[in-house]
């Protein structure tokens, strides 16, 4: 079992990954969480991991996708909460995805104005991202994640053992948070050319060297003054593709990660167009994605009025157009891009690429 933390002072907690650690669980409550009586388990019907908290506890279950990201959802597990006896004192076990670590994180933090609450990650995209930082959050029709709350957990469980289960779609979205990685660097960094060698590495070991590089940003960005902003590389699209598709009869079908993947190509092509990277630089972004197995293609027939209109709402905006670029100091944050090179860029990813369809 590895053993990543995330080192924030007093609320410091430490990511454990490998085969089983899900049957830590009891351990870890009675050894950080002494006081806690009684635990909530959140979850999905169709998840079909079990834990054991060694404190008496109640099932929760979600609905699932991402349109169970809701204040109505949060609503309903807090109501949960206070029906079950739930205490300051208690804590709640997200078991489950991103959607998941999202939805019970931030009851968490919203009831009795915050309780404890741990993850045990059961999909890629937990472990590598969605479950670790302490972001929590929900959708609203104007965007992705736009309403929710910094709250860290009290230990991050990554159980390798269940994600053989996953089915390919949802390896395909935890690559696409993967990929990210790639472009990142820092200490814990993988080398971006060398994608596919990483991917030869044993997957707990995969797992640990994302999980490393996210920490170590958590660690100097807590709650996402700048720094922490690089996460997000990639993630201005895709948030928009998804938003895009909230309530709407689009047939949408992309995964969080495929949504991902699109956006680190389209953020390649955006910093050329600026000057910031060159060609090579650039094709190198189409490369890593390929090597994680994933799709550069936009979605058929995208409006990209109605994809500007969601970037213009992203959390990183600021009355402005803003991205995380790859540039000549590496990936940072870029401010008051001009909406005419985004059009431009998604023109010519239309162009070269071609949509995909729905």
């Amino acid at each position: 079992m590895r053993s990543v933390p995330v080192e924030l002072g007093e609320r410091r907690y430490d990511v454990l990954i490998g085969d089983d650690t899900r049957r830590q669980l009891a351990g870890i409550l009675a050894a950080v969480l002494p006081d806690a009586a009684r635990a909530a388990i959140v979850t999905q019907a169709g998840i079909g991991v079990s834990v054991d908290p060694g404190i008496p506890s109640d099932r929760f279950n979600v609905p699932d996708g991402e349109q169970a990201k809701s204040l109505a959802v949060v609503e309903d597990l807090c109501r949960d909460f206070a029906r079950a006896g739930l205490s300051r004192s208690d804590v709640v076990v997200a078991v489950g995805g991103g959607v998941v670590t999202d939805l019970a994180g931030f009851a968490a933090a919203s009831f009795q104005r915050g309780i404890a609450y741990v993850n045990v990650a059961t999909s890629l995209l937990a472990q590598v991202d969605a479950a670790i930082g302490g972001k929590t959050g929900v959708n609203i029709p104007e965007g992705k994640n736009l309403v929710g709350a910094f709250w860290q957990p009290k230990a991050v469980l990554c159980d390798t053992e269940v994600l053989s289960t996953l089915p390919p779609r949802e390896w395909a979205s935890g690559r696409g948070e993967m990929a990210k990685y790639a472009f990142l660097g820092g200490k814990a960094g993988f080398d971006d050319r060398s994608a596919s060698s990483f991917l030869d590495l044993p997957l707990d070991e995969q797992v640990a060297r994302c999980v490393a590089i996210k920490a170590e940003v958590v660690t100097a960005d807590e709650r996402e003054g700048d720094r922490r902003m690089v996460l997000n590389y990639g993630h201005t699209l895709a948030h928009a593709l998804e938003a895009s598709a909230f309530g709407a009869e689009s047939g949408s079908d992309l995964r969080h990660g495929e949504a991902v993947a699109i956006g680190l190509v389209f953020a390649g092509l955006l910093a050329r167009r600026l000057g910031r990277i060159d060609d090579e630089r650039a094709e190198l972004h189409r490369q890593v994605v390929g090597a994680f197995d994933l799709s550069p293609l936009l979605p058929a027939e995208v409006d990209p009025g109605r994809l500007l209109s969601f970037m213009s709402r992203d959390k990183k905006a600021n009355h402005d157009l803003t991205f995380v670029l790859d540039g000549p100091d590496g990936v940072e944050v870029v401010r008051g891009i001009d909406r005419t090179d985004v059009v431009a860029t998604l023109a010519e990813m239309q162009h070269r690429e071609g949509g995909r369809g729905q």
